[in-house]
């Protein structure tokens, strides 16, 4: 009996010395891959605090997957090809001469190269998006492409999987695309209809066993469709009710867009990209790539970006359109977690006096995020930044405007998970028309706007800011 409890007592001492040294070595591995220091923290102080959740959690979110390939660069470099936008950059001295450079850093970190001449219609009610999908799906003559990081099993949802099947049924060579993690509360039965029906559909990096997988922090996050090679659509509507009938947040106000010309290709070859990444398929053609016609002076680059890419081009590009700024930079963001790179660019350039206004929701579909993003408004605030909190619903909508010239679009929110760990895609429009209407759309929202005020804020309970700081600390986290 005493034999059995000292081999017992001496199993249990042998088990947490090597847990101990497990816990040890990875706040080691962590510090020696000389990450950003505001995401090693986190991960260093949830490991020591609660070594035994804080494995469980670094394993599905804080492992480093950057040196990680989907798609070699062979691969990707003769996809671009197909579109001509892997070309020498000559056309990047059409841009207007502010931004060259910056032309020039998304060519060379993202091989994004110049698409000229096309429209853009713009879209902030989800009734009115879906409405004109739908029209341009039953005028489909080759192809659509589909992809979205949540496709509910609602009315939404069945409204376009009901036009989908229609056009398979015609002959329509139908290819859909969703993330496995965004559309988990959706079954498969929903999906499984429309391969029934001839539809080619596939998950993004499918997480089968969700206990044994890091898959499940990298999530594909575009919204992306393109039809005939003609037609595409991009931005932050999903396809789910919450965003044509809002929910308990009250209507949610987010802004897509559709686009003709030029620029269709570049978000054709992003879609074959993510294609070929989950079928192994490598889809080519002139008929995904027809001729385009020049219907406008409209300058953009389409710029993907995501966890396995070797630079941060989002984050970089952010960055240098702040710092480069001349006049005004107007923000809207569902969350605004800021890298501190990000957050120092902000408030340099209110300082500086940039007119910088940053639009967040008032009421937000995730507490710990809306939490930690009010910790940063008091610096913010004292900058001279001018802080909106939109109370009209939730704010949904993703939106960089630098001066009268440059718009940034797409799926990327304003926070560690889009610049670190989701697959974005962003069009950099360089076009004084078109970043007039953006404006025009940022201040008709001022209205929905409650203006924050230093005096005001600095005012609330301690116990809230005491809490806001606390989330702030695992905002690279969130």
């Amino acid at each position: 009996m005493f034999a059995s409890l000292e081999i017992s007592t001496l199993l249990g001492s042998i088990f947490v010395i090597l847990y101990c040294i497990t816990i040890i070595g990875l706040v080691f591995l962590i510090l020696l891959e000389n990450r950003n220091p505001l995401k090693t923290i986190p991960w260093v102080i949830v490991l020591i605090l609660i070594p035994g959740v804080g494995l469980v959690f670094y394993y599905f979110f804080g492992r480093e997957h950057r040196r990680l390939r989907i798609i070699t660069r062979r691969i990707y470099k003769r996809f671009l090809k197909q579109t001509k936008v892997y070309e020498h950059p000559h056309n990047i001295k059409e841009v207007p001469p502010d931004y060259i450079s910056l032309a020039h850093l998304l060519n060379n970190s993202n091989y994004s190269a110049i698409f000229k001449g096309s429209e853009i219609s713009v879209f902030t009610n989800g009734r009115d998006k879906i409405n004109t999908l739908l029209e341009d799906i039953r005028n489909a003559r080759n192809h659509i492409h589909l992809q979205y990081y949540i496709f509910n099993d609602d009315k939404a949802g069945n409204e376009v999987r009901k036009a989908l099947i229609e056009k398979s049924r015609k002959g329509i060579k139908i290819r859909v695309l969703y993330d496995d993690v965004g559309s988990w509360s959706t079954k498969n039965r929903f999906f499984e209809q429309m391969r029934k029906e001839g539809i080619e559909v596939y998950p993004f990096l499918k997480v089968v066993f969700p206990i044994l997988t890091s898959k499940v922090n990298y999530r594909n996050h575009r919204k992306i469709v393109v039809i005939d090679g003609k037609t595409a659509y991009m931005g932050g509507m999903n396809i789910a009710d919450r965003y044509v009938e809002g929910n308990k947040l009250g209507p949610w106000r987010d802004t897509h867009f559709r686009i003709t010309g030029p620029g269709v290709h570049g978000l054709q070859a992003a879609f074959l990209l993510d294609w070929y990444a989950v079928s192994n398929v490598l889809i080519k053609g002139k008929e995904y790539y027809p001729e385009a016609k020049t219907t406008s002076d409209m300058k953009m680059q389409i710029v993907m970006n995501g966890p396995t890419s070797q630079w941060r081009t989002l984050m970089q590009a952010f960055i240098f359109c702040i710092s480069n700024a001349k006049k005004r930079i107007y923000i809207q963001t569902p969350y605004f977690l800021p890298t501190e790179a990000l957050n120092q660019a902000l408030q340099m350039a209110a300082l500086g006096g940039i007119d910088v206004r940053l639009m967040i929701p008032k009421c937000s579909d995730t507490k710990s995020a809306q939490m930690a993003s009010f910790s940063y408004v008091d610096k913010m605030l004292k900058s001279g930044v001018k802080v909106y909190l939109y109370a009209k619903g939730f704010l949904h909508s993703k939106l960089l405007l630098i001066d009268d010239m440059l718009t940034c679009i797409g799926s990327s929110n304003f926070d560690f998970r889009s610049f670190e760990h989701n697959f974005e895609i962003n069009a950099f429009i360089y076009q004084e028309n078109f970043a007039t209407k953006m404006k025009e759309t940022f201040m008709r929202d001022l209205h929905n706007c409650e203006d924050v005020l230093y005096p005001t804020w600095r005012k609330r309970p301690i116990t809230r800011r005491l809490m806001e700081s606390f989330m702030r600390l695992f905002a690279p986290l969130l």
